[in-house]
């Protein structure tokens, strides 16, 4: 149920893995979640890590790995930090969207419901899928983000590594710009957030940075019909793994009580996903399960449906009937 596949297009070319469940029949609409791996890993091993397919096995949904390549990358990250890699229609964005609207239209081998595709990746991949979710909102219903960073954090390599140590700029800034590159599909974007606050990689500042720009992203789209206190969340809960870190949960919610962005902050954990097995690199086992928080997030926010007039016709159609019903009862006078 593992299987690679080619991703080919003008923007480039992406080998990636499909994992489809035992119990998956096709005709069946299911979820799709994309999973973004970071630097130096690869998707056997961060499925491995993230236990994302025992999750697909239990809840009958396919998990998506594309992979970038040495070619690429010679770390294998995906290239969050280049301006080329942080725009629609170009570069690494294009390839990763492509390869999910090639599973999600391949009806032979899965049926995918269009309202469930979701996004989420670590690091380098957690960065790269904030640029999905800003890019693409009209594919990815929902986006988990674990010890990445803000979207445009950087625009080149050198600045890179700064903005991972010290965040990036303004978020207020970052969070106009991703709510610019959302073009006319625009709209409010739930995301959930985990952060280790003893990440040596990408600093916890980070964090904080990623939650401020999604609080103004998504009122912009909102045109301000939501809007959110990063210093004054909906609910805050706290917890504690048994025999393991503890943590802190914070929510942010719309007038109508719905949950739009969850931040998670688990106590001295590092760069690592939280709850991963510890076969694969870059986790920590005595972590709340990020796996299990993501789609369970996820599947609390399918894709708006889309809006439809209440009468089943346009303004122009009922204008053009307006019209000809006052000609019908003031003709013009013959000249």
């Amino acid at each position: 149920m593992w299987q690679q596949y080619i991703y080919k297009s003008p923007a480039g070319t992406r080998p990636y893995f499909v994992y489809t469940p035992n119990t998956y029949q096709i005709g069946t609409a299911v979820p799709l979640v994309v999973m973004l791996h970071g630097c130096t890993q690869n998707p056997n091993d961060f499925a491995t890590g993230t236990r994302m397919n025992d999750l697909a096995e239990e809840f009958n949904f396919i998990v998506a790995y594309p992979q970038q390549t040495k070619t690429s990358n010679q770390y294998t990250c995906w290239n969050w930090y280049d301006i080329a890699h942080q725009s629609r229609a170009s570069g690494e964005p294009a390839i990763i969207a492509g390869i999910t609207q090639t599973i999600a239209n391949t009806p032979e081998q899965w049926t995918i419901d269009p309202r469930r595709i979701y996004i989420a990746g670590l690091s380098a991949g957690a960065a790269m899928s904030i640029i999905l979710g800003a890019t693409y909102p009209d594919i990815f219903a929902a986006i988990g983000v674990h010890s990445g960073l803000a979207y445009r954090a950087t625009t080149n390599q050198a600045a890179g590594m700064q903005g991972t140590r010290k965040g990036g700029p303004d978020p207020v800034q970052q969070g106009q710009l991703a709510y610019e590159a959302m073009g006319s599909h625009a709209r409010i974007v739930p995301i959930i957030v985990f952060h280790g606050t003893l990440d040596y990689v990408n600093a916890p500042v980070n964090g904080n940075r990623v939650v401020q720009q999604w609080l103004t992203t998504n009122s912009l789209a909102s045109h301000g019909l939501y809007t959110a206190d990063f210093n004054n969340p909906s609910t805050i809960s706290t917890g504690q793994v048994p025999r393991g870190h503890t943590y802190t949960t914070h929510t942010w919610q719309d007038t109508a009580g719905n949950e739009v962005l969850a931040y998670w902050k688990v106590h001295n954990m590092g760069h690592a996903w939280s709850g991963g097995d510890h076969i694969g690199s870059y986790t920590d086992p005595l972590g709340p399960d990020a796996s299990r928080a993501f789609y369970t997030f996820f599947m609390n926010h399918p894709m708006p449906a889309p809006a439809t007039p209440t009468t089943g016709r346009s303004l122009g159609t009922l204008w053009r009937n307006f019209r000809q019903r006052l000609i019908e009862l003031f003709p013009p006078n013959d000249p």
